[in-house]
């Protein structure tokens, strides 16, 4: 290509800031696409096939919004299950809608390294790959920073004193952690906003309901495709964990040999086998939420995930036998956050009912 690389990225939550520093540092202009919206969704489901997996609409709509702000470079990962094919079947998709486009797919089935080769070959030849791997793990610092803030806003979000005040500073972290050039900035920028949260003050009852969330990563990621439920669960007063997260994704990614039987062990007797993609960990996770004692469990699964369906059947199990609630969440191009709050209030009163000594059934 004999212009100037203008990449373009599917979009993932608050993920953009460390994606876009990837490609900036590869010497190419980077154009972030929209945060996810309605629009997102209907374009990408109008050119998808129909039954395919939403993950596939929500990211194929958001790089064609990418290539309406002027990107000729599309970059899509690749992964477990069908997840694999993303980059070859919206390639060809974008072909046939006239774009002319440059797609890279990065492979490396999780391998950190094999990623950043393939990201070497294909994005920026001329560039050592130690100066690649430096870009990379700046990156991952970065998601580091991401994962540790808006964890503990997701935690704390529910006692809030002042409405508002735990969003406001974790927007702020992020303009700020997109305006970093560092390592030392980036350690600077997370601190600033630690500090921030650490004084915000909090009404946190003694014993608040505490709930896990636990599911397919790019609906657990993207809080628009599960019509931002998390922060409805923080409406009703319940304190929200969720133990996915990129750099989590990351190290899981790079442990793969070791951490598939562990969590095929930790979902035991439910499953004897890993199931794919996230499944087996969400199983596993459940489990040890009831040993920790969370009043409940959020799953949620994109419409025509199969390892998450598959996980689905252990999960009701796992819900009849120990008592436990769940709610299962299929996150669709349908979804609507009028309906899932009306869902999200009836769980919460529930978990307080069983608080109150009443048995779940």
């Amino acid at each position: 290509m004999s212009e100037q690389r203008r990449i373009t990225f599917p979009h993932m939550g608050p993920y953009w800031v460390g994606f876009k520093h990837i490609g900036v540092e590869s010497g190419a202009e980077v154009i972030v696409p929209p945060p996810i919206t309605r629009r997102t969704i209907e374009l990408g489901a109008r050119y998808s096939p129909e039954f395919v997996c939403v993950p596939f609409k929500y990211t194929l709509g958001s790089l064609i919004e990418g290539i309406e702000r002027g990107a000729n470079v599309a970059i899509q990962a690749c992964g477990g299950c069908r997840f694999s094919y993303y980059a070859e079947v919206q390639d060809a998709i974008l072909r046939d809608m006239g774009y002319e486009v440059e797609f890279i797919s990065l492979q490396g089935g999780g391998n950190l390294l094999e990623v950043m080769m393939d990201f070497k070959r294909k994005v920026t030849p001329e560039r050592p790959l130690p100066l690649i791997a430096r870009t990379f793990l700046r990156a991952f610092r970065m998601g580091e920073a991401i994962d540790e803030v808006t964890g503990r806003v997701r935690r704390d979000l529910a006692f809030e004193a002042e409405p508002g005040a735990l969003k406001r500073i974790e927007a702020q972290f992020l303009r700020d952690l997109d305006a970093t050039t560092t390592p030392r900035q980036v350690a600077e920028v997370r601190r600033a906003a630690l500090d921030a949260l650490n004084r915000t003050e909090l009404r946190r009852p003694e014993r608040p309901l505490r709930v896990l969330v636990v599911g397919e990563l790019y609906v657990v990621m993207e809080p628009y495709t599960s019509s931002r439920i998390e922060d409805e669960l923080s409406a009703n007063g319940i304190e929200v964990h969720r133990p996915l997260d990129l750099t989590t994704l990351i190290r899981h990614s790079i442990a793969y040999r070791t951490h598939v039987p562990k969590m095929v062990a930790g979902a035991a007797p439910y499953l004897t086998t890993h199931i794919g993609a996230e499944g087996t960990e969400s199983v596993a996770r459940t489990l040890a939420a009831i040993r920790d004692g969370f009043d409940g469990v959020v799953h949620l699964k994109p419409f025509g995930c199969m390892p998450e369906v598959s996980a689905m059947a252990a999960l009701q199990r796992i819900s009849r036998e120990h008592t436990f609630p769940i709610l299962f969440v299929s996150c669709d191009a349908q979804s609507a956050e009028a309906g899932m709050r009306t869902r999200v209030e009836a769980f919460a009163d529930m978990l307080r009912i069983r608080e109150a000594g009443v048995l779940y059934a």
